[in-house]
C-alpha cells in the first residue's frame, strides 16, 4: 500500500482510531493485522518470507540468551545466514549469475544456469537489516530477547517503517511498542503535519520532478549538457523528497500513536562536507553500517591506509545494498572515493583557505563548502539514477556538451528580454527565463510555473527548518495563523499534486 494512495486515506484513520479504542492487551495484535494487510497490499505471498525469518529470530534471540561461547556464536551465524540468505537470493542471484555468465561467455565456457524468475519483495533490504539489528543487539547484550512472539513480529512488521525505514534498533522500538499510549492531542496533531509535510514534499515536488528526469534518463543519448544537467538536478531534488517526504509519514504516522522513530534525514544539501552529507542523509542505514560494518572492521583505530579500507568496503556495501547493478557499486565508490580524499586532504584545504583569507568570510566559505559537496553528490546520482553503466558514462562524459550554443542563444533571449522588460518590468524577465528553458524541458509554461512554485515552497521550508524548529516555532504562533498555513499546505497538496491526478508515482526506494 502506498502512503499517496487513496486506499491509505481511509487504512490510517480506520487504525488509528480503532487503535485508541482498544484495551491496550488487544492494540498489539491489531497493529500486527494492520501490518501485514498494508504489507500484502503489495505481493501477498511475499508475507511467508517475513513469517520464516522472524519465526527463525525469535528463537534466534532465545538461544543467544540461554547459550554461551562457540554455540551462541553459531546461533547469531545461522540468524544472519537466513537474512542475508533470503536478501541474496531475491536481490543478488540473477546478478551474480548474469556476471558468471558474461565471465564464462568471456573465456569460452558453457554456463547453462539461466536467471531465475522472481520479483524482489517490496523492501527486502529494510526489514532484512532490522532483524539483523534484532539478533545482534541481543548477542551484545544491549537487547534482551523479546519472549512473546507477536511483538518481535510487530517490530519487523510495523507499517509505518516497514518498507522503507527507518531502519529501526530494538532498543528504540521495542518498549515502545510495549508500551500504552494515551490519546495526546498535541502529539497527535504534530504527528499529522508532519505526515501533512512529507505529503507535500512527495506528491507536489519528488512526482514532478519525475517530468523533468524520466525522459532524459530513459533515453540519455538524445539529449546533450544542459537537459543532461537539468535532469541530474532535478533527480537531486527527486530522491531527497521521495525518500525524506517518505520517511517524515512514516515518522508522523508513527508519532500519532505514541512511537517515536528515530530521525532519518536532517537537511542534507546543506551539508558542508561528505562526512557531514553521510550524519544527514538517511541516518537510520548509514549508522546501521557504522555499527555493524565500519567499526567491526576496525573503524579508525587503525593505520590510515586499513582505515582508508575499511570507510571504502563500508561504501562498497553501501552501494550493493541500494541495488544489484554496477550502477550503486560505482555510486558506492564514489562516496567512498569522496570521503577518503576529502579527509586525507583536509590538511591542504585549511591551509589553502587561510591562504585566500575565506576565514575571514565564514558565510561565504560555507556557502562554497555546501555548492562543492552538493556538486559532488549530484554527480554520484548520475550513477545511482541510469538504467545502465553505459548510460552512466555516457551522462557523465556529456554534462558539458552543446553548452557554447545553447548560452550563446540563452544570452541572445536575456538581450531582448531585457529591452522589452523596460516596458513590461519583471513579467518580460520571467517570460525570457521560460523561452531559455522550454527548448531543454519540453514542458509547458504552465507546468514550469508550478514547478518553479514549488521549489520555491519547499526552499523556504527547508532553510526555516534547518535554523530551527519550525514545527515548535509554529505551535507559538496565533491559532488563526496556523490555520491559515495548515489549510494553504493541504491546497498545495491537492492543487500542485500530481499523484491524485494521475497513475500514483511509487517511492523510490521501495525497490530496495
Amino acid at each position: 500500500m502506498l502512503f499517496n494512495s487513496a486506499a491509505f486515506l481511509i487504512f490510517f484513520p480506520l487504525v488509528t482510531t480503532a487503535y485508541f479504542l482498544l484495551p491496550h492487551r488487544f492494540r498489539w495484535l491489531l497493529l500486527l493485522a494492520a501490518s501485514c494487510y498494508f504489507y500484502m497490499a503489495f505481493i501477498p505471498k511475499y508475507i511467508l518470507i517475513l513469517i520464516v525469518t522472524i519465526t527463525v529470530d525469535y528463537f534466534a534471540g532465545l538461544g543467544l540468551e540461554k547459550f554461551e561461547g562457540r554455540t551462541k556464536r553459531w546461533v547469531l551465524i545461522a540468524s544472519i545466514l537466513t537474512n542475508i540468505g533470503m536478501l541474496a537470493f531475491f536481490k543478488y542471484f540473477n546478478f551474480a549469475n548474469e556476471n558468471l555468465a558474461a565471465l564464462a561467455n568471456f573465456i569460452g565456457w558453457n554456463y547453462p544456469i539461466q536467471n531465475l524468475s522472481i520479483i524482489l519483495p517490496i523492501g527486502l533490504s529494510f526489514h532484512t537489516f532490522q532483524s539483523l539489528s534484532y539478533t545482534i543487539e541481543v548477542y551484545r547484550g544491549h537487547q534482551k530477547a523479546e519472549r512473546h512472539f507477536g511483538y518481535l513480529a510487530l517490530y519487523v512488521l510495523y507499517y509505518p517503517q516497514l518498507v522503507a525505514g527507518p531502519i529501526e534498533r530494538p532498543q528504540n522500538v521495542l518498549h515502545q511498542l510495549h508500551a500504552e499510549h494515551h490519546f495526546d492531542y498535541p502529539r497527535v496533531t504534530d504527528g499529522l503535519k508532519w505526515m501533512a509535510w512529507g505529503m507535500f514534499k512527495k506528491v507536489v515536488v519528488a512526482d514532478r520532478m519525475v517530468r523533468f528526469v524520466t525522459p532524459v534518463y530513459g533515453d540519455p543519448t538524445s539529449y546533450d549538457g544542459p537537459a543532461l544537467v537539468l535532469a541530474t538536478l532535478a533527480f537531486a531534488i527527486q530522491i531527497y523528497c521521495d525518500f525524506s517526504g517518505y520517511s517524515d509519514i512514516a515518522l508522523g504516522s508513527a508519532q500519532v500513536m505514541g512511537v517515536r522513530l528515530m530521525k532519518n534525514f536532517d537537511h542534507p544539501y546543506f551539508a558542508r562536507s561528505i562526512s557531514e552529507f553521510w550524519r544527514r542523509w538517511h541516518i537510520s542505514l548509514s549508522t546501521w553500517f557504522r555499527d555493524y560494518v565500519y567499526i567491526p572492521l576496525g573503524g579508525n583505530r587503525v593505520s590510515k591506509p586499513r582505515w582508508a579500507f575499511n570507510l571504502f568496503i563500508t561504501f562498497l556495501i553501501s552501494g550493493l545494498w541500494h541495488g544489484a547493478n554496477w550502477t550503486y557499486i560505482i555510486w558506492g565508490a564514489l562516496h567512498g572515493f569522496y570521503f577518503v580524499l576529502s579527509t586525507l586532504t583536509e590538511p591542504f584545504w585549511q591551509r589553502l583557505s587561510a591562504l585566500m583569507r575565506l576565514d575571514k568570510l565564514p558565510r561565504l566559505k560555507a556557502a562554497l563548502a555546501m555548492l562543492i559537496t552538493f556538486s559532488l553528490v549530484t554527480f554520484a546520482w548520475i550513477f545511482f539514477r541510469a538504467v545502465s553503466l553505459g548510460d552512466a558514462l555516457y551522462i557523465a562524459r556529456h554534462l558539458v556538451s552543446g553548452w557554447p550554443s545553447y548560452l550563446a542563444q540563452s544570452w541572445k533571449m536575456l538581450v531582448e528580454g531585457a529591452q522589452e522588460a523596460s516596458g513590461l518590468g519583471l513579467y518580460s524577465v520571467v517570460n525570457t527565463i521560460f523561452k531559455i528553458i522550454e527548448p531543454v524541458t519540453d514542458e509547458s509554461r504552465a507546468v514550469l510555473a508550478l514547478t518553479a512554485l514549488a521549489l520555491i515552497i519547499l526552499l523556504v521550508i527547508e532553510i526555516l527548518q534547518y535554523r530551527g524548529n519550525l514545527l515548535e516555532q509554529l505551535n507559538q504562533k496565533p491559532v488563526f495563523l496556523r490555520r491559515v498555513v495548515y489549510a494553504s499546505l493541504l491546497a498545495a497538496i491537492l492543487i500542485l499534486g500530481t499523484s491524485y491526478a494521475s497513475v500514483q508515482q511509487a517511492f523510490i526506494y521501495f525497490q530496495f
